[in-house]
């Protein structure tokens, strides 16, 4: 029987009363909100023909489940695989420079999927990059990718630091005394480490799992560069290649039950359990664990990663730049696609941030039917496509607020319908672990009502925002199809620059301002990592 089953949990769950009113109503709010593109797919769905509804049952449909499927549960696994042992090799063992190799296993997140795959494919090409450093020593070719390996491939390496990211908040907040408890009692490391560890981190796991399903469901880029067939691209092309959206839209609505499903199976996942301490102890910093000979192995698990997800794509960058310069290949003015990347995506995600927090309160402290209702409308916006979300706010400014077509307000609505559980999932796997007694009793204390969210439960949670903050700050940076269709005139990031000159086959062009987006999301996100409390030596 696992340790962490026979922990008793406390009596009390509930959040203080005096806040529960208003932390409903902006959640319900914040899922209204969300409910745009749903709306949007159900009312263009609803004048599709019946031909549109029989493509349903027809053998090309089956095999785009079967596909989206296949790749989600794939890359979640090995997501996984590489995620938590990081995790746990850089908060709780004595591994050399963990700061270090955590910003580096953090940083292929700032890889748009469709330059990651272009990149490999320029890699690994005939004359490509990898064949040019292996010739001299005898190697004739290298493999290939395409179809669902290359798809799988690409979609791991740039995909796993979002479950990465909120299993940093989760395992910093793993009760030291359980382990300790199972080791005194004669436990191997291993089994201790899967009994006891990794049942405290099922909120985190389900959390993050979901977020790299839901993303490998509404790629577009990776899977159509890699000539892998899936919903989105199905969709897309559905979308770009017919004046009549209706059968683009019943499409959507199959992805948005497929989502439906991942969502209850995540939700079975991480059942309604608590993951607190129990009883009055403060928490303390656990002993770091000491690897003696698995160090190296550690180490050499870290420099193969890093290789495949960031040298290999970043040598294939620089390999087009060099070659676009040697040609006198013309490089835009970087600069100032650099700035409007860098505050929009800032905006996003202090808003995504604010906005998920009622959300994340409604799924861990509350039971019941409308409480999962709001959870789960909250993802429908991060498992479509960026093209059905962007003409779905498309369709809602003009229809109800046509002065906000083109605005920023419409953009960053826009990036926070698209990515709003990417603040949920670290927020609700912080907030799962403060105790709700904390909250009662400072209520008891005389504190006023409001003050003790802003005062006790958020300084708590402050891991959980900063990884909300990060994902949601990287992920903006590479957002596309809503970008291109929403922003003001001659508004152009980076990763609209590299896309423009990519579609056009110059691929050296596309380079510089591929690199310079790699730059500017990862100075960020390598200063707020390297601020991270838990990780200092």
């Amino acid at each position: 029987m696992s340790l962490i089953a026979s922990v008793p949990r406390p009596l009390s769950t509930r959040a203080p009363r005096g806040s529960a009113s208003i932390v409903w109503i902006a959640a319900i709010v914040v899922a209204g909100a969300m409910a745009v593109p749903l709306i949007y797919l159900i009312v263009r769905a609803a004048g599709a023909d019946a031909d549109a509804w029989n493509d349903l049952l027809r053998d090309s449909t089956w095999r785009l489940l079967r596909n989206t499927v296949l790749l989600a549960v794939s890359v979640t696994g090995a997501s996984i695989a590489i995620s938590l042992p990081i995790a746990w090799l850089v908060v709780r063992s004595d591994l050399p420079l963990r700061r270090f190799w955590l910003v580096l296993s953090v940083l292929p997140l700032v890889f748009p999927t469709f330059v990651g795959a272009l990149a490999y494919i320029a890699a690994m090409g005939p004359r490509g990059t990898l064949q040019g450093v292996l010739g001299p020593l005898g190697v004739e070719s290298v493999p290939q990718i395409t179809g669902f390996e290359g798809a799988f491939l690409a979609l791991t390496l740039f995909s796993y630091p979002y479950l990465l990211l909120t299993l940093l908040a989760g395992m910093r907040g793993v009760d030291p005394s359980m382990e300790e408890a199972s080791r005194a009692l004669g436990v191997g490391a291993w089994r201790t480490f899967f009994r006891v560890v990794v049942p405290q981190l099922r909120v985190p796991l389900a959390a993050g799992s979901l977020l790299v399903a839901l993303y490998v469901v509404s790629d577009f880029g990776a899977v159509s560069i890699l000539r892998f067939d899936t919903f989105t691209r199905a969709i897309f092309v559905q979308m770009q290649s017919s004046f009549d959206r209706s059968a683009a839209a019943v499409l959507g609505l199959e992805l948005v039950a497929l989502v439906g499903l991942i969502l209850v199976m995540e939700a079975v996942t991480r059942s309604r359990g608590r993951y607190y301490a129990s009883g009055a102890a403060t928490p303390r910093t656990p002993r770091r664990i000491r690897l003696g000979r698995w160090r190296w192995a550690a180490i050499a698990f870290l420099v193969v990663l890093m290789l495949a997800a960031l040298v290999t794509p970043m040598a294939a960058l620089l390999d087009w730049l060099i070659r676009g310069l040697q040609n006198d290949e013309p490089i835009r003015d970087l600069w100032a696609g650099a700035w409007r990347s860098l505050w929009v995506s800032a905006a996003a995600a202090g808003v995504a941030v604010a906005a998920a927090l009622p959300v994340a309160i409604v799924a861990v402290r509350k039971r019941g039917a409308m409480a999962g209702a709001v959870e789960r409308v909250s993802y429908v916006g991060f498992a479509l496509p960026g093209i059905v979300v962007a003409l779905s706010v498309v369709f809602f400014a003009l229809n109800v607020v046509p002065g906000l077509y083109q605005s920023w307000t419409l953009l960053i609505f826009a990036y926070l319908v698209l990515f709003l559980p990417q603040s949920i999932g670290p927020l609700r796997a912080s907030l799962v672990r403060v105790r709700p007694s904390i909250e009662e009793a400072a209520r008891g204390l005389g504190r006023p009502r409001g003050s003790v969210l802003t005062t006790v439960t958020l300084p708590l949670i402050v891991p959980g925002m900063v990884s909300g903050f990060a994902l949601v700050f990287l992920t903006t940076m590479k957002e596309l199809p809503a970008t291109l269709l929403l922003a003001p005139i001659e508004f152009e990031t980076l990763a609209t620059q590299v896309w423009l000159q990519a579609e056009e086959a110059f691929f050296a062009r596309a380079s510089a301002p591929g690199l310079l987006l790699i730059a500017v999301a990862a100075l960020p996100m390598a200063l707020i990592l390297i601020r991270e409390r838990g990780l200092r030596d």
